[in-house]
């Protein structure tokens, strides 16, 4: 991607969004002040006990209560973790029940905790969950711990199935979805993440829930910054139809024109959807709009360009190209405007060809008469000559600058090629318009970094 193309994509998507990542923080339902509560074991009944107790009673082995109980007395005397730590292969070695490696595991994960051994803690909970003792309440919230440590550990796959695990038991209030996204984004498999992302938003969206903004966010940045045109323009329209602003609207339609090499006449239709949604934000977005419009063709609509650019200090009262350019539109515009009964009388004679209707339709869209260049692409659609995807392009533009929305967003959804995908963003301009959006949304706050 070239500097002109990067700085025409507002603050950069990786720079304005973090991973989901970023300061994890454990939730393990046992672990109090970042210790687990030492368990006290009793050595095995002497006498025959009540059936039920008996039951109920954990399985200790007898190896393990003779290492434990000592061991647990150091424990919880808060001894040194290093030296607690050069016990665990003894305490290791005589768990030998389900009971046994589920207090074995609590006791290590103390220690890494109070020694801030993230490899530890992670050894800890593992046990604990492969135990097959931890409650079914607390099943969720110990696998997503053990996810986290296996994931600041750079440990993908084993995070990503934690992750799902976690999941799978109910606990997603830490947007253990986003890590699993993370996931394969640090593997380097971005088209899997940004599938697994999207599957993942469209779910919400089934379900009838708000989607997250990050979500829409970071799959953007992943697919902008990592060259995937066609998942960039997806996440592009997402985040216009859910958080639309000016700046959201000027990052879909960068998308357009840093992967798509799009001609002058549809990159102009392109720099108009730009201009009613408040997203010409860069002297380049303003000088490709006057170059795709040409002041020779369409002089009154550069001049309201030029005044627009100049009014938003994006362009220069004395450069060369905006001097010249507004001499031009100067010069034409009284012609152009006199010309006109003529050309649209040429373009409805009988034998009149589709391009003939298209420019009259052109030169009303100019003079911001929309009803009138309606007339005209719509009688350019029934030539036979007539370029379709141009032509319904503009006529679905002209039907939206006159507040006939629905109609708009239905010409729109006709349009294929390799217009299509600006089509695409004229039809979610125009659903959001008919939805009573007059205006874009102010522009979205940077998350902090």
């Amino acid at each position: 991607m070239g500097d002109t193309q990067m700085q025409s994509f507002a603050r950069n998507p990786k720079a304005r969004t973090k991973r989901f990542g970023s300061h994890l923080a454990l939730a393990i339902a046992l672990i109090s002040g970042g210790a687990v509560a030492t368990v006290a074991l009793e050595a095995p009944a002497q006498a025959q006990k009540d059936k039920e107790k008996k039951e109920a009673k954990a399985d200790y082995s007898k190896g393990f209560i003779e290492v434990y109980q000592p061991f647990a007395k150091r424990l919880e005397a808060q001894e040194d973790p290093a030296a607690l730590k050069a016990e665990i292969p003894t305490l290791l070695g005589a768990a030998q029940t389900a009971d046994d490696k589920l207090v074995a595991g609590q006791a290590i994960y103390t220690i890494g905790a109070r020694s801030e051994d993230t490899a530890l803690q992670r050894q800890g909970v593992e046990m604990m969950l492969e135990s097959g003792k931890v409650s079914a309440a607390d099943q969720g919230r110990m696998a997503f711990a053990a996810g986290q440590l296996a994931y600041q550990a750079e440990d993908w796959t084993a995070a990503r199935a934690r992750f799902e695990q976690a999941i799978a038991g109910g606990f997603e209030t830490a947007n253990a979805q986003g890590l699993i996204a993370e996931t394969y984004f640090s593997e380097g498999n971005h088209a899997a993440g940004l599938d697994f992302l999207m599957q993942a938003i469209t779910a919400q969206e089934e379900a009838g829930q708000p989607i997250d903004e990050n979500w829409i966010q970071r799959g953007f940045a992943i697919a902008y910054n990592n060259q995937l045109p066609e998942q960039a323009t997806t996440f592009s329209r997402l985040y216009v139809t859910h958080y639309p602003s000016s700046d959201v609207w000027g990052d879909a339609i960068a998308v357009q024109r840093s992967f798509y090499d799009y001609d002058d006449q549809a990159l102009l239709d392109l720099m108009r959807l730009a201009e009613r949604t408040d997203s010409l934000r860069s002297e380049r977005d303003y000088v490709d709009y006057i170059a795709a419009a040409d002041p020779r063709r369409l002089p009154a609509e550069v001049g309201r360009v030029i005044d627009a650019g100049l009014a938003a200090n994006m362009l220069k009262q004395g450069d060369v190209l905006v001097t010249e350019a507004k001499a031009t539109t100067q010069a034409q515009t009284a012609s152009a405007r006199a010309d006109l009964p003529e050309l649209e009388s040429d373009a409805r004679a009988s034998g009149a060809n589709a391009l003939l209707a298209t420019a009259a339709g052109d030169m009303y869209l100019n003079f911001e008469q929309p009803a009138k260049a309606e007339e005209m692409y719509q009688l350019a659609l029934t030539r036979p000559d007539v370029d379709t995807a141009r032509a319904l392009t503009r006529l679905g533009i002209a039907q939206a600058d006159q507040g006939k929305f629905a109609e708009a967003k239905a010409t729109f959804d006709k349009v294929e090629g390799t217009r299509a995908p600006i089509a695409d963003l004229w039809a979610l301009y125009a659903q959001a318009q008919a939805s009573g959006g007059a205006s874009p949304a102010p522009a979205a706050q940077t998350p902090a970094q």
